[in-house]
């Protein structure tokens, strides 16, 4: 029998969820069937029993990572941490979730090898930028966040969380970075398609980073990536943080295991289709 798993989110759009979802059941030998569910926020409690009942498990996208938490039985330490549930296991008829963003974040980066240490530019604030500004105010850095002026409320409490766990947190405006950072992270959505001619910074800016991650996936290979490595900086793509996080739903789905060499193969198979679903003419 058929195993079934599926991503939900509204709108769902050109998800690369099922085809990264898929690539990694294949791996294991695993026969399922994988859906992408367009569910209006106000029809999630409802869907749990509907179409959700039948689910093994799924993956869950904006706008229901927080609002789906009082709908869910359990929660594990990554899912109280960040207030954020994307993955959600079925099992004996109850629902246990967590959340896999912060280590497809910092897998994408061991895999790349940059190092998650020393002064890190994280541009942003919102739900992304909360995840990955944590991670890194965890690990011992020095975080900036810098954002546009009409977001300084929001980086100013984001400041305040990550100071309650011992970070060394500044923040500014994006126009006055300034200085070296061993890490700059865009977790913002400038540079996204189909608007992949801007950047949030500067080239004179990206010149004072040793090292970029970019959370954007689409495109491959964003405005500030390019330029990026037009200087000589290191850079690691968000296609990397997506197949990474999913590779951490399937271990908690059923305990899977994975070579990194196949997961590099997946990153860029899937970069590659979405080229031709994005794309190609």
């Amino acid at each position: 029998m058929k195993q079934k798993y599926a991503v939900i989110g509204h709108p769902i759009g050109h998800t690369m969820s099922p085809f990264i979802h898929k690539s990694l059941f294949e791996l294991q030998g695993i026969e399922m069937e994988y859906f992408a569910f367009d569910i209006a926020p106000e029809k999630l409690g409802n869907e749990m029993n509907g179409v959700l009942g039948d689910l093994q498990g799924f993956n869950v996208t904006i706008p229901h990572k927080e609002a789906i938490i009082p709908f869910i039985d359990s929660v594990d330490e990554s899912a109280l941490k960040y207030n954020a549930v994307n993955c959600v296991l079925r099992r004996d008829g109850k629902t246990h979730g967590c959340s896999t963003d912060a280590y497809g974040f910092t897998q994408a980066l061991k895999a790349n090898n940059v190092p998650l240490s020393g002064r890190v530019l994280v541009l942003g604030a919102g739900g992304a930028a909360r995840t990955l500004a944590r991670e890194a105010a965890d690990a011992g850095c020095e975080v900036t966040i810098a954002v546009r002026q009409s977001s300084l409320i929001k980086a100013e409490e984001l400041k305040k969380w990550l100071i309650s766990s011992d970070g060394k947190v500044s923040v500014c405006e994006l126009k006055d970075v300034l200085g070296e950072f061993d890490l700059c992270v865009n977790a913002t959505p400038v540079g996204m398609y189909p608007n992949p001619d801007a950047m949030p910074l500067t080239e004179g800016q990206l010149k004072g980073c040793k090292a970029l991650f970019d959370a954007v996936y689409n495109p491959e290979k964003t405005l500030l990536i390019k330029v990026a490595e037009g200087l000589g900086i290191k850079t690691v793509g968000g296609m990397a943080m997506l197949v990474w996080q999913a590779v951490k739903a399937h271990e908690f789905w059923y305990g899977a295991e994975f070579k990194t060499a196949d997961i590099e193969e997946i990153i860029e198979a899937a970069n590659r289709e979405m080229e031709r679903i994005f794309y190609e003419k």
